[in-house]
């Protein structure tokens, strides 16, 4: 069942954030239906920098295709802005697709962009805004590749503006509609009022940020298709390897953190080593049959 087909079916989809092949090998593993390569998580762990608009097209590009040759599951990629214009956000698309994304996320902001629960960010016109999401809808190859379109408009201009900007979003053609950081339950209860009859919801659940946390059963029944959790996994192996390092320079040794980790031929196994090995063998004496 493709992602458009399974958002039409009862119930939320949950997205894990991603960052590399190895989570999201760990994350397809775990049964989620979908995965959602994190902007942020890239800037995080790839540049050790803040989500500031710093992570570029291709090295996007690039994780997508290593995500993409280890796990099919459905793919929503954090897009940024695009990149740039219209023009940069067809080329995006394109790219993207090729490389094997489901559904490309486009936000509303300016260029250079910031975290969707950092402070201070500006954005561009409605108008504008919606003229990329046209374009995006223009550029993709199947119709079965979404565009999500994201408004940043309730740090900046309110709720009402968020929400007039993702009726137009949604004329120009969007597949799905993700308001940024609402900043109560009852934003987002008035979300989902406003625009459940329209298309299917993302919901962003970010720990610490704008919007109170809640469960992905909360939020669908609350009206949300879509609920993501892009950067849980990085703040949970920085803390992991946080306390990794501090053992480690404190004893001299992992002996005292051993229970913590896995062992060699754990990680072994859990990356399918064997079998990766075992298919190997297979192609090792390749002999032509009678006849050939």
């Amino acid at each position: 069942m493709s992602l458009k087909q399974r958002l039409t079916k009862s119930g939320p989809v949950v997205a894990p954030g991603i960052y590399d092949a190895l989570t999201a090998s760990i994350a397809a593993a775990a049964g989620f239906e979908a995965l959602y390569l994190s902007g942020a998580a890239i800037a995080y762990t790839r540049l050790g920098r803040s989500d500031i608009g710093l992570v570029s097209m291709n090295e996007v590009a690039d994780v997508i295709t290593l995500v993409r040759d280890r796990v099919p599951t459905p793919l929503i990629v954090d897009a940024d802005n695009g990149y740039g214009n219209a023009l940069n956000v067809q080329r995006t698309v394109r790219l993207f697709e090729r490389a094997g994304a489901t559904a490309i996320q486009l936000e509303d902001q300016t260029l250079p962009k910031r975290c969707g629960h950092l402070q201070d960010k500006s954005l561009v016109s409605a108008g504008e805004m919606a003229g990329k999401v046209k374009a995006a809808v223009d550029a993709r190859d199947s119709e079965d590749t979404l565009i999500v379109a994201r408004t940043d408009a309730v740090a900046v201009e309110g709720l009402e503006s968020a929400l007039e900007r993702a009726h137009l979003y949604a004329e120009a053609g969007a597949d799905v509609l993700f308001v940024e950081a609402p900043r109560s339950k009852e934003q987002l209860v008035a979300v989902t009022g406003a625009l459940g009859g329209t298309l299917p919801l993302l919901a962003n659940m970010v720990e610490g940020g704008d919007t109170p946390l809640a469960s992905a059963d909360e939020l669908g029944a609350l009206g949300f298709k879509i609920v993501i959790f892009p950067g849980g996994i990085v703040r949970a192996l920085a803390r992991a390897a946080q306390d990794y390092y501090g053992s480690l320079k404190a004893h001299g040794t992992n002996d005292p953190f051993k229970e913590r980790m896995f062992d060699f031929n754990a990680l072994n196994a859990l990356i399918g080593t064997p079998e990766l090995l075992a298919l190997g063998r297979t192609y090792e004496d390749f002999k032509k049959g009678p006849g050939a």
